[in-house]
Order: C-alpha cells, then sequence, then structure tokens
C-alpha cells in the first residue's frame, strides 16, 4: 500500500502540479497548520494529497487496530499510526510480535539466552538494562554524529526513543514490571547517553541541554511502548530486533539527507529617531557593549560590531561576531527605507564548551547556514522609525519543527542586540541634533 500511494504521490505531485517529491516528503512538516496562509495553487496542491491520502490512512487504521488486537496490545496504540518515523517501529513491532493465541506456557519452555543472561532481579536487571542500552546508543551517536556527519531524525528521534525501549524490554524479561519502573529504567538510561557523550566530547553542555527535553520525553514513550510489548510477552523473546531500525534510519539519511527549508525571522523595534538617521546606524555601527544576556554565556557567538566597504548595491558589509566576521555583499540599498544583503562567508554560529575545553563538533560547521538578511526602515507618524531585522536561514539538523524553536529564539537575541545598540545610538544623535 505504502508503494502504491508512493508512486501516486509521486505522479501527482510532479507530473500535475510540477513539485518534486521524494521519500522525505512525508516528513516535511514546515506548513502543517498553515493551509488558510498558503497561495492558493499551494492549498489546492496541498488538499488533493489530502484526499488521495484519505484511503489509505482509513486502510491503514483498520489494519493497524486489527493487528494490535491479534498481538493481544491496546487498540489506542493506533494513534502512533498517524507519528512519523515511530509509525515505522510500530509496523516493524505489529509485523514481528507473536500472536497472542501462540504465545507458550511458562512451565513448557526451556529459558532463552537472553532470560539466562539478564539478573532475575528488579535491581540487577536495571542495571544491565540501562548500562548496555546506554553504551550501544552512544555508539550510534558516535556513527551517526561524528562518522557519517548526520544530525537528523534517526539521531534526535530514533535513539532516544529505541534506547527507552529496549531498556524497559531488557529490564521486562524475566516477567512484567510496573510501568513506573519501564519509564524511570528508559529515563535513566538517556541520562547516562547524555554523560557519556559528555565525557567522551562528542557534543558541548549547551547542545546536550537543548537536546534534553526531546531526547528525555522520547526515551519515557520508548519506555511505554516497551513496557506494553513486554507485558504482551514480547520481553521474554530474543528479540530486540527492533533496534536494528535506528541504524537503518541514520545511513538512510546520511545517504539521502532530507532538503533543509528556508525558515524567516524577523525581530523589531521602535526607533524615537527619523529614518535618515537609523540609516546611517544600520549601515555599519561601533563596537556594541558586553552582552548582558545569560544565552551568549554559553558559547553561542554574538555580534561585535559592523564596517562596510564602498556604498551602495556591491559593497561588502563585515559584521563581526565573536566566532569571527559574517562577509555580506549588499543586494538592496534604498537609503532611508532597506538595506538587504546576501551571506557570503559566515564564521561558526558558537564555540562549543565540553568537560576538558572546547569541541569542534561537526554541526559547526555547515548545519546552521545563513543565506541572507535585510533591514527595513519604516517612518512611523510621529517621526520614529519602525526597524525590522530579518534573516533567512536553513539548518540542516532534525526535527526541524523542534530544532527551529532553539535557532528562531537565538536569532532573535542577536537581532534584539544589534537593533537595541542601533536604537541608542540613533537615539542619542537625534537628540544631540535637536540640542
Amino acid at each position: 500500500l505504502f508503494a502504491i500511494k508512493y508512486l501516486a504521490d509521486r505522479l501527482v505531485s510532479e507530473g500535475v502540479f510540477g513539485r518534486p517529491w521524494d521519500l522525505w516528503s512525508y516528513l516535511d512538516v514546515t506548513g502543517a497548520g498553515r493551509i488558510l496562509s498558503l497561495t492558493p495553487e499551494t492549498q489546492t496542491y496541498a488538499l488533493a494529497l489530502v484526499a488521495m491520502a484519505l484511503p489509505f490512512i482509513a486502510v491503514g487504521t483498520w489494519l493497524t487496530v486489527r493487528r494490535l488486537r491479534t498481538v493481544g496490545l491496546p487498540p489506542w496504540l493506533v494513534v502512533l499510526f498517524f507519528v512519523p518515523v515511530l509509525n515505522l517501529v510500530l509496523f516493524a513491532t505489529l509485523s514481528f510480535v507473536p500472536d497472542d493465541a501462540l504465545d507458550e506456557a511458562e512451565g513448557d519452555r526451556a529459558p532463552t539466552w537472553l532470560e539466562r543472561v539478564v539478573p532475575e532481579s528488579s535491581l540487577g536487571s536495571a542495571a544491565l538494562a540501562v548500562g548496555v542500552t546506554s553504551v550501544g546508543a552512544l555508539g550510534l551517536v558516535a556513527v551517526s554524529a561524528a562518522g557519517l556527519e548526520s544530525y537528523g531524525w534517526g539521531l534526535f528521534v530514533g535513539v532516544p526513543f529505541g534506547l527507552g525501549m529496549t531498556a524497559a524490554m531488557l529490564h521486562g524479561v524475566h516477567g512484567p514490571r510496573t510501568m513506573g519502573e519501564s519509564v524511570g529504567v528508559a529515563c535513566l538510561a538517556v541520562a547516562l547517553l547524555a554523560v557519556g557523550i559528555a565525557v567522551v566530547a562528542l557534543e558541548g553542555a549547551i547542545c546536550l541541554v537543548m537536546a534534553a527535553p526531546i531526547g528525555g520525553v522520547l526515551a519515557a514513550l520508548g519506555g511505554v511502548f516497551g513496557h506494553l510489548f513486554s507485558s504482551g510477552g514480547m520481553g521474554r523473546q530474543p528479540a530486540l530486533w527492533a533496534v536494528g531500525v535506528v541504524p537503518a534510519l541514520i545511513g538512510v539519511e546520511a545517504a539521502s539527507p532530507p532538503i533543509a527549508p528556508l525558515i524567516p525571522v524577523t525581530t523589531a523595534v521602535e526607533v524615537a529617531a527619523p529614518p535618515a538617521v537609523v540609516w546611517r546606524h544600520v549601515v555599519e555601527f561601533s563596537e556594541l557593549p558586553a552582552p548582558d544576556d545569560w544565552v551568549f554565556d554559553t558559547g553561542i557567538a554574538y555580534p561585535i560590531r559592523a564596517t562596510i566597504d564602498g556604498a551602495g548595491v556591491g559593497a561588502v558589509r563585515r559584521c563581526e561576531f565573536t566566532t569571527g566576521a559574517f562577509v555580506e555583499p549588499i543586494t538592496v540599498w534604498e537609503p532611508g527605507r532597506r538595506l538587504a544583503f546576501d551571506v557570503l562567508e559566515q564564521p561558526a554560529p558558537m564555540r562549543e564548551r565540553g568537560l576538558f575545553g572546547d569541541i569542534h563538533a561537526p554541526h559547526l560547521n555547515g548545519y546552521f547556514v545563513s543565506e541572507r538578511g535585510q533591514f527595513l526602515l519604516t517612518a512611523l507618524p510621529d517621526g520614529g522609525t519602525r526597524l525590522e531585522g530579518t534573516t533567512w536561514y536553513r539548518h540542516h539538523i532534525w526535527p526541524s519543527g523542534y530544532w527551529r524553536l532553539w535557532s528562531d529564539a537565538v536569532l532573535h537575541r542577536i537581532h534584539g542586540r544589534v537593533l537595541d545598540h542601533v536604537q541608542t545610538l540613533a537615539e542619542a544623535e537625534a537628540v544631540a541634533e535637536v540640542r
């Protein structure tokens, strides 16, 4: 059914609407929730894809509910049918988990190799589950981040979810544990993974803090999933095959990375000075004072000063950051109105600090890419100016929606630092001119 759907979607997308379509298109949710703000043509395109998906959703939901009942799992797990990546784990699980009617009587079989390895005590099985899964996950993180330089769904969704699920399943090998125990083991495993990442210097402290919310929630969800499988008999089987899905996903993403969307971020201030005065301080500005924002204390780069070589379109502006300079050829020069530029060169977005000094992770180069920017000045009725700063950027770290929360917030702070400085300089000049 999926093969049929993929071929149909590609035929309609490329043949009817002239838009590219590949497997990663199913993970692109950047336009979700804002269909009314799309152009009429794009709305028609989106609605056509939704209409084509409805029969497949109906059949897929029906098949999933039937299979859940067959293996003795709660039918409400069908909600995972609608969750990207996790639905693939669900499908694989339901394909291999034994039917409830085929479960063997506990007393009629010899212990499996897994039952012989895992301690029977709750504390012993928890310790083994946390240790084994965290070390295995650390290996996957090293392969994905340091080896393949892939920061995608497999790393940030697959690893924590698979880690939590596997830890809970190992903990439940000798019989069902409580839901609290399963989730606790999953959370301990992901916490130990974070410690391991810090110790071997794969990532710095700030990146671990950023990844903690998504990693913790997904590990806990994996613990719930693993608990349900163990309660249904899956934990007593030497079939922790589901962990194979994560390396496969990491490999596919490394071989065919998804296309990163272009994201605009706009920040604005109102300046008590006319546009002509504000313009002079937008084009170039003197050294900024030391920041008082704790975010910049974490190592994230921030602007220091801006200079320009020449005037008009073709001039080159240099915005100096703590990690280097942005080289910005001017593309639009409208004095008192708009200054726009491309980004020809850019420095690392941060200095990543680890337990033993700075860390040079692959994502510091080429994963957060500013493509262009602009300053827009709008005259206000009271003689002041509304000053807007916009950056268009891409980041090649997934899920895009989650990491955008962080990158947008950082860009707003960077914009705010520059705009506040321009505001201070322009308002001081306006007051001096009045005097």
